[in-house]
């Protein structure tokens, strides 16, 4: 059954063809260009496909369920009144490595939402359902965050934009080993970003966004796939 609350420096990265990530903006001292994050190896572990969503309920799943629904197989996170603090819906099991595929939607709001993994539930935060860690973002802006940490992180949202939709399905592969980030939105591949402190990066939950903002919103999301400890070190859905 599902449970309604769970509480559970230059920086510099690599970039791929028809990828991005971020660059450090300004040498250091000296004059010169710092050498790239070193690459975590991926950790090892069992392989396996889960479904974290039946297509019915929210078994397996914690958060504020006056926020969350299921709707025609979508998971539906929506408020009409002030969400003051950015809520989620957290899959009851950690995970570290992964492959995540899923399709998502922004349908109301120009509010970015997103995926939050490789973190903890923040309950000194106010709310007993919001993340600390990791945040793949869509659509508006795209990109990277590192909630309650150090926030922006140094990914371009461009390539996205390019290839993303703003109020209609999105195919989103979000590919995490050791301290990397992959991502892939619509079958083009556009982060690749090697995380500088790696000591940030815990198994923790992974996370649906809803947003705080003042204004009524709606995301939807379907088709959750989670392959753990992946088999293929690479993104899987790109042409």
């Amino acid at each position: 059954m599902h449970r309604s609350i769970r509480p559970c420096a230059l920086l510099t990265s690599l970039s791929v063809a028809l990828g991005f990530a971020g660059f450090a903006s300004t040498a250091n001292a000296q004059g010169t260009t710092p050498a790239p994050a070193a690459i975590v190896p991926p950790k090892t572990g069992v392989n396996e496909t889960i479904k974290p969503f039946d297509g019915k309920t929210l078994n397996g799943w914690a958060g504020h369920f006056k926020h969350w629904s299921v709707e025609n197989g979508e998971i539906v996170g929506k408020n009409t009144e002030p969400v003051p603090v950015s809520t989620y819906l957290l899959t009851e099991k950690n995970y570290t490595d992964f492959r995540l595929t899923a399709k998502v939607k922004l349908v109301e709001s120009e509010m970015h939402s997103g995926i939050a993994f490789w973190g903890r539930v923040a309950t000194e935060q106010n709310d007993p359902s919001t993340y600390a860690g990791h945040l793949v973002m869509f659509p508006s802006g795209w990109g990277m965050y590192d909630l309650y940490g150090r926030n922006g992180l140094p990914v371009d949202g461009a390539p996205a934009k390019k290839v993303g939709k703003q109020h209609d399905w999105n195919d989103l592969e979000i590919l995490a080993q050791g301290n990397r980030v992959r991502v892939a939105v619509n079958g083009v591949a556009v982060v690749d970003y090697i995380d500088p402190e790696p000591n940030r990066i815990k198994a923790g939950p992974i996370a649906l966004q809803l947003h705080s903002n003042k204004v009524p919103q709606e995301v939807r999301f379907k088709d959750l796939v989670i392959e753990t400890f992946p088999k293929e070190e690479k993104l899987i859905t790109v042409k």
